[in-house]
């Protein structure tokens, strides 16, 4: 079995920011479904919102989605994500409801399409969608014509975890100042002056940065929807990984986008780590696995991220993990747990992050 798959199965290749927005613009306002249609000034607004909804009182923030109804439609199993849009959903005021393929109709062979319109007609405005098929939010939104955001698509997407590591690094790095865009067309508004996780936004705001992303990149939605986005904001991605997770073909994620960072391949872990300013591991899905002849013990030798390792190498870097993390495996516990870790962290900057790509979704200002 050919472990390389065809460059377009790495996903969706953006073009330039207006054939971006023409795509954009054939599904509902506020959809989120790829970080490729995803201007820079759109990720300055929806930033720039997070810090506005942070600042706000809590009592202020549970009515600007006050009798609004939110549907989340999961086909995978999900701790972070569905939580966090749920409550952040809440938090806003919003009523919600959770669908499962393990507790619907799905279970008996109700179609993606059957089941987004059925939502549709009990009233859901805004459908938040996990799905095991890449592509899936794509064919919701134009089939039910709701804003939706893609919380995971196969091994696609993952839009909202890359702006909740955005976030993270920004204000780990000390990147915190005021919210703006500095681009043609789109001015967003500042927040608080020294607000905290206030962020300063335009095409070089990881100038000088290097990511390093490490473990599973074949099977992984996180460092695709990374690795589109981080390198347009001016940073250094160095996707790191045997060749079995990481075929040349990555490459490919960052071809014809306008920006000043670049996208790389390692297979050395410890000369990746030297520089790095953030590392982020990512587990081995063995989900994925099927066919695949990995031996676990040389992996670990050689891209597990422990302590020594990083003292060694980078010992000021932030070290991040989109989650689940498998302890002794992709990292240490030392590590996980360890001061520079930023792993619980992106935990709430996800629910912060959320919370702004609802509004946007049902078209409420902040």
């Amino acid at each position: 079995m050919s472990l390389r798959p065809k460059a377009e199965a790495w996903g969706y290749k953006p073009g330039p920011i207006s054939e971006t927005r023409a795509a954009s613009s054939a599904y509902a306002a506020g959809s989120l479904l790829t970080v490729g249609h995803l201007p820079v000034g759109d990720v300055a607004e929806i930033l720039a919102a997070t810090a506005r909804l942070e600042q706000m009182d809590a009592a202020e923030r549970a009515g600007l989605l006050a009798g609004r109804t939110i549907a989340l439609l999961f086909y995978e199993s999900s701790t972070r994500t569905r939580t966090s849009f749920e409550l952040a959903a809440k938090s806003l005021g919003a009523t919600t409801t959770l669908v499962s393929d393990k507790s619907s109709s799905i279970e008996k062979g109700e179609s993606l399409k059957d089941t987004g319109l059925t939502l549709r007609a009990l009233g859901a405005e805004c459908i938040i969608l996990r799905h095991l098929s890449s592509g899936a939010p794509f064919l919701l939104a134009r089939v039910t014509g709701l804003p939706v955001l893609n919380a995971g698509d196969g091994m696609h997407q993952h839009p909202s975890q890359a702006l909740l590591d955005l976030r993270t690094m920004l204000i780990r790095l000390g990147r915190n100042g005021r919210v703006e865009f500095s681009g043609a067309s789109t001015q967003v508004s500042e927040a608080r002056p020294g607000a905290p996780g206030s962020v300063a936004i335009d095409a070089r705001v990881l100038d000088g940065v290097t990511v390093v992303i490490t473990g599973d990149i074949l099977h992984s939605r996180v460092a695709r929807s990374n690795a589109m986005l981080l390198p347009r904001l001016g940073a250094r991605v160095v996707l790191c990984g045997p060749a079995e997770l990481l075929p040349e073909e990555a490459l490919g994620l960052y071809e014809g986008v306008e920006g000043a960072g670049s996208l790389e391949i390692a297979r050395d872990f410890d000369a990746a780590l030297r520089g790095a300013d953030v590392v982020m591991m990512l587990r081995i899905q063995k989900e994925r696995l099927a066919g695949f002849d990995l031996d676990l013990a040389e992996y670990v030798a050689r891209y597990q991220l422990g302590f020594e390792r990083l003292a060694a190498n980078c010992p000021d870097a932030v070290v991040m993990h989109p989650g689940p993390i498998i302890r002794g495996l992709e990292i240490t516990g030392e590590v996980a747990d360890a001061p520079q870790s930023a792993i619980e962290e992106q935990v709430t900057q996800g629910l912060a992050v959320r919370r702004a790509l609802l509004a946007r979704a049902l078209g409420v200002a902040v």
